[in-house]
Order: structure tokens, then C-alpha cells, then sequence
């Protein structure tokens, strides 16, 4: 048996001589999956330090021998995902919507859209700048040069005519 000085240097060596090579034919048997190919030739080195004392002494030998032991992990490798289920992933839910897809929410949305529709154009105005936008009544009245008392009282009845909207169609 080598001791552990040896057996770092002839690793180091094995390493530098053979690591190139080893991790392309690992990244070609991998079909270009290149963690997994680094995580095969971690493993394959590992089992050579492992072995060191039983490691042919030629180039060729080592090369066959680290060669054998990739592909036989590489073959562990898809046998074992084939015999588990495929893995499944990581989705963050904080970027899926909240909002319930149905049928209902589509068949309120679209009475929605239909009886903004019927709103009078004056109306829509001031409901898109107030609720959408955000616009305080005040800039509002400016922007469409009317007192702010009117367009409180649009947005009251463009409401109310959307509210009656919404009830006459459920």
C-alpha cells in the first residue's frame, strides 16, 4: 500500500493528466448536462484516490481505468432516474397569480367589460383616471378642466350604472 504522499501525488498527477479529457467524455455521455458531468468526474477521481494502489502504472491503463469507472457511473446514473419518477421543479409561488381561474371569474370579468362599455364616454374618463391611474379628484378636474364637483358626481353615477349592470346581469 502507497502512503498518503505518494498517493496525493500520484492523484495530482492522474488528475493533471486526465481531468480534460475525462470531464469531455463525461459531458458528451451527459448529453451536455455539465454539473452532472463535473459531479461524475468528482466522484470517478474520488474512486481513484480510493484505489490508488491498485491504479495501472502506464498512461493508457489509467486512462481505460478512469474511462470504465465514468461510464459505469454515468450508466448508474440513468438507471437510477429511470426507476424513480422524473423530478419536479422548484416552482416560486409567489409569482403565480393569486386570482382563481374559472369559469365564473371569466363570465364576471367579461359583464364587467360590457358594462363599462355602456358607460358614457365622460364616465369611463373619469372612472379610468380616479380608479385606475389613481388620480385624486382634484387633478382629475384639472386635467379635464371641470369642477371637482362633477367629476364626483360621474364617478357616482358611472358606479351606480355599473352596479346596476353587474346585478341585471346575475
Amino acid at each position: 500500500m502507497m502512503n498518503s504522499a505518494t498517493s496525493s501525488e500520484r492523484i495530482n498527477a492522474l488528475h493533471a493528466a486526465h481531468s480534460a479529457s475525462l470531464l469531455r467524455f463525461l459531458i458528451r455521455s451527459t448529453h451536455g448536462e455539465r454539473q452532472t458531468a463535473e459531479d461524475l468526474a468528482q466522484e470517478t477521481m474520488l474512486r481513484a484516490w480510493r484505489h490508488a494502489d491498485r491504479l495501472p502504472d502506464d498512461f493508457a491503463g489509467e486512462q481505460r481505468w478512469l474511462f470504465a469507472v465514468a461510464r459505469n457511473l454515468v450508466i448508474d446514473l440513468f438507471r437510477a432516474r429511470q426507476s424513480r419518477p422524473p423530478e419536479t421543479p422548484v416552482v416560486d409561488l409567489n409569482r403565480l397569480s393569486t386570482t382563481v381561474d374559472s369559469t365564473d371569474a371569466a363570465i364576471a370579468t367579461q359583464s364587467m367589460v360590457t358594462a363599462f362599455e355602456q358607460l358614457t364616454a365622460a364616465q369611463r374618463d373619469v372612472l379610468i383616471d380616479l380608479h385606475l391611474r389613481g388620480e385624486q379628484p382634484h387633478a382629475v378636474a384639472a386635467k379635464l378642466r371641470i369642477p371637482v364637483g362633477t367629476v364626483k358626481s360621474r364617478a357616482h353615477y358611472a358606479m351606480r350604472a355599473l352596479r346596476h349592470a353587474m346585478e341585471a346581469g346575475d
